[in-house]
């Protein structure tokens, strides 16, 4: 006679159900999260108080920028420049995106594709209106030279990118592998991760591809610093949210930070939301900062991005400093050999 079987052996349907029904909730919620968070931010980019110049002193300079400014309402901020070396500045400083030099035969737009492609395209729109008026063609000028493997601006924004999934990632794997170190041994863990995450990033984006042809230590500092933040913060978190952390990691640094990052709009064409957000999160940070340092030559708010790298670093600093009291009492939450594991295949996965 065979053994009988044993019915509690086996979960019933009902529970197999109910446990999948719990798993997916956080793949479902990932879903949402970035439908809302892409097409929120990139589904109908439109200008808003783009900044653009005519140069000129002349009456007939005054009255463009005049006739520009009623047509396009909100959409532009126009402005006049008494020449053109004061409106190539303003380009350089980056408080411009395009400056318009009128001429019967030959107008001319200066522009600097290095603060953002998307932009100039906006800009040239409008003045390429004017143009066709005149019966004239434009020409586009770029202050700006692009690296020899990022002729379109977009290389640095997919360096964002790895750099992010690399620091993500990685905290569920120390936090879950790691669950016996100390908070002191994690946390010298997430800064030599962090510091692998930057060097891969600069070594791809750099030799490998061109999309960083000069300056390339300090775009790896940058990276190291916006790296080194994501890690800190995420270990932090772990000790509180356990295997939600991968998906409070993907809200705050996928969902609203490359959608704010100005890697494919910059504020001046998103809605309020995501143009606010530019203005301090960390994505924008180094994205912004590195923009700076390859074709403003370290000009252009550079200070201002370090210092909102740095502010990300100090708070991945007080979440660790949390976490290591959080732990001290005694309170840090023990995960199961099965949910580590959950937890690091779907970091590894997203």
């Amino acid at each position: 006679m065979g053994t009988p079987r044993n019915p509690a052996a086996a979960p019933t349907l009902g529970h197999s159900l109910k446990h999948l029904a719990i798993h997916l909730i956080t793949p479902l919620l990932m879903c949402l999260g970035m439908a809302l968070a892409y097409q929120g931010a990139f589904h109908q980019p439109q200008p808003h108080h783009l900044e653009v110049a005519v140069v000129g002193t002349t009456p007939q300079a005054t009255g463009l920028a005049q006739a520009i400014q009623a047509k396009a309402g909100d959409a532009l901020d126009v402005r006049t420049v008494d020449d053109r070396a004061a409106a190539e500045q303003q380009l350089r400083d980056r408080e411009l995106v395009g400056a318009f030099v009128p001429d019967a035969k030959s107008p001319e737009l200066i522009v600097a594709k290095g603060n953002s492609e998307t932009s100039v395209v906006a800009a040239t729109a409008v003045f390429t209106n004017v143009t066709d008026q005149q019966g004239v063609p434009l020409h586009v000028t770029d202050l700006t030279t692009p690296a020899k493997g990022d002729p379109t601006g977009q290389g640095l924004f997919f360096l964002l990118v790895a750099l992010s999934i690399g620091s993500y990632a990685s905290v569920a794997v120390i936090g879950a592998a790691g669950a016996g170190l100390s908070i002191a041994v994690r946390a010298l863990v997430g800064v030599v991760v962090s510091l692998a995450v930057s060097v891969i990033g600069i070594v791809t984006a750099g030799p490998v591809f061109q999309v960083v042809d000069h300056d390339h230590a300090a775009i790896w500092a940058l990276g190291w610093l916006y790296s080194a933040g994501i890690v800190l913060i995420g270990i932090g978190l772990h000790s509180f949210l356990k295997k939600w952390t991968t998906l409070a990691l993907m809200v705050l640094f996928v969902m609203l930070n490359f959608t704010s990052s100005g890697g494919v709009y910059q504020p001046e064409l998103q809605n309020g939301f995501f143009a606010g957000l530019h203005g301090f999160w960390t994505g924008a940070g180094f994205l912004e900062g590195a923009r700076s340092i390859l074709y403003f030559d370290g000009g252009a708010g550079l200070g201002g991005h370090l210092v909102t790298l740095l502010v990300w670093l100090l708070l991945g600093g007080a979440a660790m400093v949390a976490a290591a009291m959080y732990e001290g009492r005694g309170r840090r939450p023990v995960e199961t050999p099965q949910e580590a594991e959950e937890e690091m295949e779907e970091a590894v996965a997203v």
